[in-house]
């Protein structure tokens, strides 16, 4: 029932009540002027208009080899004017040895079918959280139904060149001073059964504030291993030691960075760690502990924030031990920003930036319960960044980033 009332529809916005003369004129224009600029760069290649004798006076100038026109063929051609059907001029063109070879247009290259505008519309409504079945009826109406899901399926394999170009990239030239450091994971298609993995997530700041995307890598875990894996990658195309690292506290993260940078200054996500606190207490708990914890991180000053922590540990040391000691467990990495200049804070409290692409993320991919494999869904996510669909701009307190962090405030004082 539902794939007869979805044909319906579909044929109801190709019918010719949904179409004008207008729209016909357009096209047929369109197909004129792209047979006329193949028939002129066939004449430059052949140094002579149409029907012009091969020794008549030139009136085109070209270096190439003179050859012989070859009646034409048809061409379908789908651009952002919709579907058309071109001819295409023929000729053979004859060398100095005297061999002669079939000419070869460069405006339109051999079995080429799509415009790279059309292209780049597919593959930005594929972004955009549309399946590949939904693609083709979502631009029925512009490319009269022409688009399936093969095609969206081979259009986006194209972008997996550009994909693995950026994996190779150098990075060196960033200037990256702080990364933030998280995961998410995804469902995907391993030997035909849905299987969850792990995407992890490597953003940089640069000194001038601006977030970028380092690496995006399909794992099976969060592992000291597997993020180890992404680290050493990174510095062999020229990642240096970063100033900071904001990571979510997992300890496979962790230990991968202190064992590639021994001395790396780490701040722990302070929302993930309200997030264990709460779990560590019964519920009922739940909000004095939020309001507890937002008064701690969110005071003005360093000093206040070490005063206020103080105090948290001795309350909740006496209410409910487990939540105490995980604070506690955190240590100084989790007030590690509090060294920074306080414009920074904001931006250095939490892994919120890269939360946010994962929400998008989710959010994108939602109609995809099960991607078709790991790489897929590693590509979908940089695809989003490299098209344009997720923007991200600069840290809040980027102005600051020149200043050198101060020592942290002794809770012993």
């Amino acid at each position: 029932m539902s794939k007869d009332s979805t044909t319906a529809a579909s044929n109801i916005l190709l019918g010719a009540e949904w179409h004008d003369s207008i729209e016909a004129c357009v096209r047929t224009q369109i197909r004129d002027f792209i047979e006329e600029m193949l028939e002129v760069e066939l004449s430059h290649a052949l140094g002579r208009a149409r029907y012009e004798r091969a020794g008549a006076p030139k009136h085109l100038v070209s270096e190439s080899p003179v050859g012989h026109r070859n009646s034409h063929r048809d061409r379908q051609l789908m651009g952002t004017f919709g579907a058309t059907t071109v001819s295409v001029p023929r000729a053979r063109l004859e060398s100095v040895a005297g061999e002669t070879t079939e000419w070869k247009s460069k405006t339109l290259s051999a079995y080429r079918r799509r415009t790279k505008e059309v292209e780049a519309l597919i593959a930005g409504s594929y972004l955009a959280g549309i399946n590949t079945r939904r693609v083709g009826r979502a631009l029925a109406s512009l490319f009269r139904g022409a688009v399936s899901k093969d095609t969206v399926s081979r259009v986006w394999r194209k972008i997996k060149g550009d994909w693995e170009a950026w994996n190779k990239r150098d990075v060196s030239t960033e200037n990256v001073v702080r990364l933030i450091l998280d995961g998410t994971t995804v469902r995907v298609r391993i030997d035909r059964k849905a299987t969850t993995i792990s995407l992890l997530i490597v953003l940089g700041i640069r000194r001038d504030g601006q977030k970028v995307l380092l690496a995006i890598r399909s794992m099976g875990g969060e592992s000291e291993a597997a993020w180890r894996t992404v680290l050493d990658d990174l510095a062999a195309r020229g990642l240096r030691k970063p100033e900071l690292a904001i990571v979510d506290g997992a300890p496979g993260l962790e230990k991968a960075l202190t064992s590639l940078w021994t001395d790396i200054p780490i701040q722990r996500c302070t929302v993930h760690k309200l997030r264990n606190l709460i779990a560590h207490a019964p519920k009922k708990l739940a909000e004095e502990i939020a309001a507890d914890f937002s008064d701690m991180m969110y005071a003005n000053t360093a000093k206040e924030v070490a005063t206020r922590r103080k105090t948290f540990i001795r309350k909740w040391r006496l209410k409910c031990r487990a939540v105490a000691d995980s604070l506690e467990e955190a240590g100084d990495k989790l007030f590690t920003f509090t060294r920074l200049p306080a414009a920074q804070w904001k931006s250095v409290r939490t892994t919120n930036a890269i939360e946010r692409l994962h929400e998008e993320f989710k959010r994108r991919i939602k109609t995809q319960t099960v991607l078709p494999s790991a790489e897929t869904a590693a590509m979908l996510f940089w695809g989003l960044l490299a098209s344009g669909q997720i923007t991200m701009r600069k840290v809040d307190g980027w102005e600051t980033l020149e200043e050198r962090p101060t020592e942290l405030i002794d809770l012993a004082a």
